[in-house]
């Protein structure tokens, strides 16, 4: 675990911030406490995810499944906002080491660990196939060990990403190859037995410290489950077997979770976790992680530097660093299925659509997708406090007294002369970063790039450009004007209407100041945070 950032929340919803667990392309994880004392795992998504309209409309829904999902073998959600400005979801925190952590560490797992972890999880999935829900990322990642037993961690809410903008622009999601099942990776219907595949690539995981298909390549990976056998090295008699039987390339022919649990454990896994299932130095590590959250304090508040960290930096993985055997390549291209990475605590997975939006309000993320292709840039519409207009300001009525408009009527709120053209100093181009507000504290989110002609009132007289971290356009707008003064000048902004922008039709007000030799851009549209940026001259 990692200390706060300043910048970074010390609290979110009724949990105060002890420090932060993971970070990646998908959002952070926290680690927090409740006013009662129970210890959470918070997560908060990428403000990229968190203002496209359908991601949320399915993390609303994903949540809701996640509720349903107990048992023994999970970590249960017990708290969300799915409506807040950036969504966050609290897990039950699980004090013990992901099983990829353990077997990078301590090597493969004894044979009877190895079948109450295998029983205990197919109990964990018979419990999520019996609510219609498959959870699709099951992998070494995925699962937690604690003294009285496995866990299987994310359910559904990663899997709200899949189908959005971010990762699917390029037509393609991602997932972990080295687990994967064949239908995921060729896009065939997904249902439970699509987990069973996985638990056998994770119990042969476990039990050998190798994935079952191993490759130098995510391509390699990706062509040997679908056509090759796996390779299960020192698995010997019946869970050689039972793996084998898991990694069936037929759905059809691999066993229910059901079955599998009652030929590791026909007592119930319960009955063999009590006399302890974890090698001695797997017990130690566990035992030191729950014992030094005793000791762990939520930081003192302090107003100034609360808030969010800016997602500005391109960020592969979804929830932090992955601790994935070597033989998982990472992130692939493939229909179906995302890419996790957490190293602890918990998250999970899909959906479809694109949520367009004006490209001011673009947050871009360049996730690279290993040997297929990088996946960038997508747009907001979320922030609270907007109804269904999408004109904003030309049809949605004033601005709000705090807004970078807030001044604004139908020209420049500065005294004095007015023009009706667009004065010599602000033609050029103009660059720099734009950044939003986000729970009182500034993010940046993009580049934006504004070519600025001769023009009159009532007339198109500048392009602002916004490009992804890797330099691709990712919306184009018009900028109308509306008129001004010398010194600042008031536009309504609308998207361009060229081929692949991913941007509205609605109009938003836009300010641009010349102060010295730099020009400030405003945007009032608190759906996206307001943004403003100060460019300078590149032409």
């Amino acid at each position: 675990m990692q200390p706060l950032d300043p910048g970074e929340p010390q609290s979110i919803g009724a949990y105060r911030l002890l420090g932060r667990l993971g970070a990646g392309g998908m959002g952070r994880v926290y680690l927090g406490r409740s006013a009662g004392g129970r210890t959470v795992a918070v997560k908060v998504v990428h403000p990229h995810f968190a203002l496209d309209e359908e991601f949320r409309a399915r993390f609303r829904r994903e949540v809701e499944a996640a509720r349903r999902v107990g048992g023994e073998w999970t970590a249960p959600v017990l708290d969300a906002d799915p409506e807040a400005t950036v969504p966050w979801v609290a897990t039950g925190y699980v004090a013990g080491p992901a099983l990829s952590q353990a077997v990078a560490e301590h090597g493969p797992l004894p044979s009877p660990s190895v079948r109450v972890l295998g029983a205990g999880l197919a109990e964990a999935l018979a419990a999520v196939h019996r609510l219609e829900l498959v959870h699709r990322d099951v992998k070494p990642s995925n699962v937690l060990l604690t003294l009285d037993g496995p866990r299987l961690i994310d359910f559904g809410i990663a899997r709200a990403t899949d189908g959005t903008a971010s990762l699917t622009s390029t037509g393609v999601s991602v997932g972990s190859p080295g687990y994967m099942s064949p239908e995921q990776i060729l896009g065939k219907g997904i249902t439970g037995a699509a987990d069973v595949f996985s638990l056998g690539a994770v119990l042969a995981y476990a039990a050998t410290g190798a994935a079952p298909f191993p490759g130098d390549s995510s391509a390699a990976l990706l062509y040997k489950v679908v056509h090759e056998e796996p390779e299960l090295g020192s698995l010997e008699g019946d869970l050689r077997e039972l793996v084998a039987d898991c990694l069936a390339k037929d759905p059809a022919a691999r066993p229910a979770p059901a079955q599998i649990a009652s030929r590791l454990a026909p007592g119930g896994a319960v009955s063999l976790v009590g006399a302890g299932w974890l090698p001695g130095p797997l017990v130690e590590q566990v035992s030191r992680s729950a014992v030094s959250l005793l000791n762990l304090e939520p930081a003192q508040a302090d107003p100034a530097v609360s808030g969010p960290v800016a997602f500005s930096s391109p960020a592969i993985g979804t929830f932090g660093p992955p601790v994935e055997p070597p033989q998982d390549m990472g992130p692939v291209a493939a229909p179906a299925a995302p890419q996790d990475a957490s190293p602890s605590p918990q998250e999970s997975l899909p959906a479809r659509g694109r949520r367009k939006v004006s490209c001011t309000v673009t947050l871009t993320v360049a996730a690279a997708l290993a040997a297929v292709t990088i996946g960038a840039g997508f747009v907001l519409d979320l922030w609270p406090g907007a109804g269904a207009d999408k004109t904003n300001d030309s049809a949605g009525g004033p601005p709000s007294a705090s807004s970078p408009a807030a001044s604004e009527g139908t020209a420049s709120s500065e005294p004095g002369e007015k023009v009706k053209e667009v004065p010599k100093a602000f033609i050029g181009t103009w660059e720099g970063t734009f950044k939003v507000s986000f729970a009182g504290s500034e993010l940046e989110a993009g580049t934006f790039s504004v070519a600025i002609r001769a023009g009159k009132t009532g007339a198109k007289f500048a392009t602002v450009s916004q490009f992804d971290a890797l330099g691709n356009l990712s919306c184009e707008d018009s900028l109308v004007l509306r008129g001004g003064s010398p010194k600042e000048l008031v536009a309504d902004g609308k998207s361009s209407g060229k081929p692949g922008n991913k941007c509205t039709s609605g109009t938003h007000t836009v300010k641009l100041r010349l102060d010295g030799a730099r020009v400030q851009y405003t945007s009032h549209e608190p759906r996206a945070g307001d943004p403003r940026a100060t460019l300078e001259r590149k032409g």
